[in-house]
């Protein structure tokens, strides 16, 4: 086993606490350490809403991880006597207090952050800001070795830091254990079940699937009215499908992220009028900004069964008591790439759980959880 490259120490941002706590835990466990990993630090606020990094101990050597949840809105802060909720801009300059608070002390820092801040200004179409690949150089400028994210929205940003650390995590694994143990009357083959990505960006991650559980593949082209711009982005016209008949069969939407959610509801309602049985989705980050009406609405009609999403970001108490809605825990996995990169161990096999992928269903399907 690979010595540990440094003193471990965690640090959970503001919103992150609860969930760093675990992940805390699970290393503990796994070392069979008492001691917590988390250190004593935190970012102020003065009453003008200036904000400050505060590290209550020495982080000389030490082999740092910053958890932070960049879209964490239930994390407030008070300016002028008035409650504010934190955007990712509030977060991500919080993340620089902390570096700057260590001072350039610790012998190595990553930032574990699974949204990526800014990911979805990943390139530049016309007079605009490149916010994304801007806010990366920013952390590695400020000493940053690796920066950990999930699910990429374009995992090619990581081009604007070519000399520095860069993991895109995807929790396909951990999708695919919670629906079998969620949907137990499944049957996983092509005949029965498919997957099917709502746009073209998103083939990759549903080919991925689609491999590796062996199913048919099919994909909306979403038309866009490229002459407005609507909430930040072109508005959808149309979704036309491409793929085999879903007649029947249960199909999962992949997709990286639910905003609104207005397209994902459109490409459900299209496979149930096209004769799909069930619909389901998964989607690494569940935002819901637009609120949770139309997924009432959509499940109370039999439109979508069941959406999945990770804990890895902020979801409010609302979206974890509908119906619709079942949470895919990641914690345990970010403590296990925690755990091997502080060893200076590899994390390839973390990053590709295909053999994971399919002792589970094996045992599944033993165990008579599924059928395939």
């Amino acid at each position: 086993m690979a010595e540990f490259f440094g003193d471990l120490s965690i640090f959970g941002m503001k919103g992150s606490e609860a969930f760093t706590e675990v992940v805390d835990n699970y290393i503990k466990t796994s070392r069979g350490s008492d001691k917590s990993y988390i250190i004593n630090a935190s970012c102020e606020r003065f009453g003008s809403g200036e904000g400050k990094g505060l590290i209550k101990e020495s982080l000389r050597g030490h082999d740092l991880f910053i958890i932070a949840d960049v879209f964490n809105h239930g994390a407030t802060y008070k300016m002028y006597g008035k409650e504010y909720p934190m955007s990712p801009d509030d977060h991500f300059c919080d993340i620089k207090r902390i570096i700057g608070a260590v001072g350039g002390k610790a012998r190595r820092i990553s930032v574990i952050m699974p949204m990526l801040y800014e990911g979805r200004q990943h390139k530049r179409s016309t007079r605009e800001s490149l916010d994304c690949a801007q806010a990366l150089q920013e952390l590695v400028a400020m000493g940053v070795t690796n920066i950990i994210t999930f699910d990429a929205h374009d995992a090619r940003v990581q081009n604007a830091i070519p000399l520095h650390g860069f993991d895109n995590a995807q929790p396909t694994y951990q999708m695919i254990k919670t629906f079998i143990n969620t949907v137990p009357d499944v049957t996983l083959n092509s005949d029965n079940v498919a997957i099917v990505s709502p746009d073209e960006g998103g083939m990759s991650r549903c080919m991925y699937y689609s491999s590796v559980l062996k199913l048919d593949l099919g994909m909306f082209y979403k038309r866009r009215d490229y002459s407005r711009i609507v909430n930040g982005t072109n508005p959808i016209v149309e979704h036309r499908y491409l793929g085999n008949s879903v007649e029947g069969k249960d199909v999962i939407i992949v997709d990286d992220m639910i905003s609104s959610g207005g397209s994902m509801i459109d490409v459900a309602q299209k496979l149930k009028a096209m004769g799909a049985k069930r619909v389901f989705a998964f989607a690494t980050f569940g935002l819901f900004c637009n609120g949770l009406e139309i997924f009432d609405k959509a499940y109370a009609e039999g439109t979508i069964s069941k959406i999945f999403t990770t804990n890895l970001t902020y979801r409010t108490p609302e979206v974890l008591a509908s119906p619709w809605y079942q949470e895919v825990d990641l914690r345990k996995y970010v403590a296990l790439l925690i755990d091997q990169i502080n060893r200076d161990g590899t994390i390839s096999t973390l990053l590709d759980p295909k053999d994971k992928i399919y002792a589970y269903i094996d045992k599944a399907v033993a165990e008579g959880k599924i059928k395939i």
